[in-house]
């Protein structure tokens, strides 16, 4: 079994479960999660978990997100993306950089909502997308989404490209949508590619052909970030053996601040410009043995001592 992180560059067309299906059949086992999919229509960064660090994904919520979008402008369709049926007749539109690059500006700060119909958001237990496809009404909630950056890049006939980064949970295609509402000509999402997840970017992602060629070459774990390097915005301390002992067990432990080294800040290229939106949450650090082996996630209860919340076994 291998542990980390893999960034792949999602190919359109396929579905997010499409690709871990394939990493799986490559990587010869089934523990392997991913930080957030994207729609088959998308490409880019899908970054996906292998093995002991799947028990991670929970320190990656909230990461942000940056896109390269086209918004097509002239008329809409009820997916709000070019998979979806047309509703109206198109409008082609004579396309003004100074207003849609205002409309882009008043978007940014944090907003509430609406969910796309044809979404997978869970109504009654079951996908919004399979009651839309039936035509039932489909009732979602508004949730609080932030816009960081919403910039027009350029204008080619009909489509208006932006680079976006934004909040986990931001709906792309709706801001497609609600664009194309308030010029009155309807719009659609036309092109999407995620450039990063936080930290993890377009420079670093690999295809799925490539994979397949690193794991024919023996070279697959090449591939990988290891679990020692993930998370590296979090403070790390190594521990004595006495110390590893009790975290191990899961206990309360100590540390020497002379001892605790501070995370990395600075990030590849292509990553978003700060990791998370939403609420501070509470100081985590990585814990190292002296053999340099993460061996657990640790959150301060008051400083200078921290309580394990994710322990890793020993390898066998």
């Amino acid at each position: 079994m291998y542990d980390g992180a893999l960034v792949i560059n999602k190919p359109k067309g396929k579905t997010s479960h499409d690709v871990v299906d394939a990493v799986r059949h490559l990587a010869g086992f089934r523990q392997i999660g991913h930080l957030g999919t994207l729609d088959p229509l998308a490409t880019g960064v899908l970054v996906l978990l292998l093995g002991r660090a799947t028990r991670l994904v929970q320190f990656y919520v909230g990461r942000r997100k940056r896109y390269t979008a086209g918004f097509r402008l002239g008329f809409a369709t009820d997916t709000y993306d070019s998979d979806g049926e047309t509703q109206g007749p198109d409008a082609t539109p004579l396309l003004d950089a100074t207003v849609l690059e205002k409309l882009a500006a008043e978007r940014i700060g944090r907003f509430e909502q609406t969910p796309p119909s044809f979404s997978a958001k869970k109504v009654h237990g079951r996908p919004a997308y399979e009651l839309a496809r039936k035509k039932q009404a489909v009732e979602l909630k508004a949730v609080e989404v932030e816009l960081f950056e919403f910039r027009l890049t350029e204008i080619a006939g009909s489509i208006a490209r932006f680079v976006i980064e934004c909040s986990s949970g931001t709906y792309i295609r709706s801001l497609a949508h609600e664009m194309g509402q308030k010029l009155g000509c309807g719009a659609h999402l036309a092109e999407i590619e995620r450039t990063a997840v936080g930290e993890f970017s377009l420079e670093q992602a690999i295809l799925l052909e490539e994979l397949a060629e690193a794991k024919q070459a023996g070279k697959f774990a090449d591939c990988l970030i290891q679990l020692e390097n993930l998370l590296p915005n979090f403070p790390r301390v190594n521990v004595l053996p006495v110390i590893e002992k009790r975290v191990r067990h899961g206990s309360k432990f100590n540390i020497s601040v002379a001892h605790l080294r501070p995370g990395r800040v600075e990030f590849p290229p292509g990553a978003t410009t700060e990791l998370d939106g939403g609420e501070p949450k509470a100081p985590r650090l990585r814990v190292f043995n002296q053999q340099e082996k993460l061996i657990a996630i640790a959150e301060a209860v008051v400083p200078r001592t921290y309580q394990p919340i994710v322990v890793f076994e020993p390898l066998p």
